[in-house]
Formats: C-alpha cells, sequence, structure tokens
C-alpha cells in the first residue's frame, strides 16, 4: 500500500512539474503576444515588402473613381516602371499587342515587353491620357508603339486592331488579352442580365474576339496570354459575374491551347490577386478601397510591375517554350 501511495505521490508531482512547464509557456507566449500587439498600436509596418522597394500598403486612400478609370487621376500611382529589371532581348523584333494596355498590368507589361525588344500596339477603350503616357514609356524604351481605342467586344473592331497592327509592325507575335470590366455586387439580386451581359461579353468575348482574330498571323513560336484572375480560381461573393468571366478565361486558355499546339502556339494565362490599378478603385466603394489587399498573405496589393515579369516569362520562347495551358498564379498569397 506504502508503495502505491508513493507511486500516486510521484505522478501527481510529475503532473504539477508538466502543468507548471506549460503555464510557463503560457506566460512567454502572453508577454510575446503584448509586444507584438504594442508594436502592432504603435505604427509598425504589417505588410511584406520583398520586392526592388516598398509599395504602399492598407490603408490606402479611400477613393472612389468614375470608370473606366484614369491612373492619371489616383491619388497614388501604381508603381509600374519596373526600374530594377534589365532587358536581355528576350522580346527582340517581336509584333505585340497588349489589349487595356492603357494602364495597371497592360501599361507595365507594356513596357518591359518594350524593354525587352518588342513593338507594342495598345488597345484600349477610352482612356486617352493614360494611354498617352504608356506610349511615351513604350518609345522612351526604343520601341514602336501605336494606341488603338475600340471596344473588344465588337469583333469588328478587334479585327481592326489586328489590322492596324500588322500594318505598323509587318507581323505580330504575342497577343495578350487584358481588357476587363468589373463591378462588384454583394447579391445575385443586384446583377440584371444586361449587367452580367456587359460584363460577359467585355471579359470572355473580348478575349475570344480578339484570340479569333490574331490566330491567322500568329506564326509558329507565337502565344497568346490571357489575364485570369484569383477570383476565377477561388471564386468571390461580391463579384459573381466577373468571377464568373475569370473562371471562363482560365478553361478557354487550357482548352484554346489544346487546339493550338498544333501550330505551334502557345496560350497560357496569368491570375492575378489584388493589384492596384484604376481597375479597383473605379469598382470598389471608398472604405473597401482602403483595406485592398489586406487580406493577402503579404498584407497589401500588389504593383503592376510585380505582375508584368511573368507576362514576360510566358511570352519569350528562350523561357517558356514548353509551357502551354497554363494558370500561373501570382496572388500575394499560398495555395
Amino acid at each position: 500500500m506504502s508503495e502505491l501511495k508513493e507511486g500516486m505521490k510521484d505522478g501527481r508531482g510529475q503532473a504539477e512539474a508538466a502543468a507548471d512547464k506549460q503555464r510557463a509557456i503560457q506566460q512567454q507566449q502572453d508577454q510575446n503576444d503584448q509586444k507584438a500587439a504594442a508594436s502592432s498600436s504603435s505604427g509598425e509596418k504589417k505588410a511584406m515588402q520583398a520586392g526592388q522597394r516598398d509599395y504602399p500598403e492598407p490603408p490606402l486612400p479611400g477613393q472612389h473613381l468614375e470608370k473606366p478609370g484614369l491612373e492619371a487621376d489616383m491619388e497614388v500611382r501604381p508603381a509600374f516602371s519596373a526600374p530594377g529589371y534589365r532587358g536581355s532581348g528576350k522580346l527582340d523584333g517581336f509584333s505585340t499587342i497588349v489589349t487595356g494596355g492603357d494602364s495597371g498590368i497592360g501599361r507595365a507589361v507594356a513596357i518591359l515587353f518594350a524593354r525587352e525588344g518588342a513593338d507594342v500596339a495598345i488597345v484600349y477603350l477610352n482612356e486617352h491620357e493614360d494611354a498617352e503616357e504608356t506610349r511615351r514609356h513604350v518609345e522612351g524604351e526604343g520601341r514602336r508603339c501605336v494606341l488603338i481605342p475600340g471596344d473588344v467586344k465588337d469583333p469588328a473592331f478587334c479585327r481592326k486592331a489586328v489590322d492596324q497592327t500588322l500594318q505598323a509592325f509587318g507581323k505580330l507575335d504575342v497577343l495578350v488579352n487584358n481588357a476587363g470590366f468589373q463591378e462588384h455586387a454583394e447579391s445575385i439580386e443586384d446583377l440584371d442580365e444586361a449587367r452580367f451581359d456587359e460584363t460577359m461579353r467585355t471579359n470572355v468575348y473580348g478575349y475570344f474576339h480578339m484570340a479569333k482574330a490574331a490566330v491567322p498571323h500568329l506564326k509558329e513560336g507565337g502565344s497568346i496570354i490571357n489575364t485570369g484572375s484569383v477570383t476565377g480560381l477561388r471564386g468571390s461573393g461580391g463579384l459573381l459575374d466577373y468571377s464568373t468571366t475569370k473562371g471562363a478565361i482560365h478553361a478557354f486558355t487550357m482548352s484554346l491551347a489544346s487546339s493550338l499546339a498544333k501550330k505551334g502556339i502557345r496560350v497560357n494565362a496569368v491570375a492575378p490577386g489584388p493589384v492596384w490599378t484604376p481597375f479597383n478603385p473605379a469598382d470598389k466603394p471608398p472604405e473597401a478601397v482602403k483595406h485592398f489587399g489586406e487580406k493577402t498573405a503579404m498584407g497589401r496589393p500588389a504593383q503592376p510591375e510585380e505582375l508584368s515579369p511573368a507576362y514576360v516569362f510566358l511570352a519569350a520562347p528562350a523561357c517558356a517554350s514548353y509551357i502551354t495551358g497554363l494558370i500561373l498564379p501570382v496572388t500575394g498569397s499560398p495555395g
């Protein structure tokens, strides 16, 4: 009996020791949490800065732009010039089209294409001031640039845009489908058929019309790059119609890749997460814009110059000659 009592006593002692150890761990973590909370409340930066320079982070300006949204009107201008990116001739002599190339991701892509040696045709809606700014930057890289305003929902315009590019540059090597329309809606009841149709026709039909116009002129080694979205991968309750179109674009990309493989034409897509461009201040209410991108692992939206190298990679045969049908996520978060 005495041995049993001694064993119970030893067991209680071990249990108390284990509990003491756990409490000590808890106390240490409580202290760590208090320090972290104090650092956070004192204004310590939470967003991840892993690029060539520090980028704006939430809270961002609560600005609301009238559609289609001018980059020139933004209080905090997007970073698009990628000053640390050095061209190496990956697209020397290429003729390229970038739709939605006046601002945002399209502008950043056009500039890096030019830095890699490509001439660029900018297709855009009516943002003439932004388009002229993009042209100045493309020409500043030593390449030719033409501006082609119009509506990609119109197949006749898309054929005209390709024809004007051929007249200006003599050929076509790369099409970047990037033009889009987005407007939030918290309920499916807020989406009437006309609104759904505008999103679908701009984002899906526009890509289809441009691709159909371009394909007869693309040679072996040419490529098409579509702009998808994280919303097409994960959905978004407040962007039901937009997310639907982006999911369709991903399927369109993979299907067209299979269709054009025999012609030696590659088709891929980049799926961005939140990116600081005129697109979102022209969609979201001011309070939502302030917090744009903060839910990513990075804690901030991307800047266009953080996306554009992905397009160069997919366009350049030296980099991606064995890649087609890829949806490349650049989302600021794992998974």
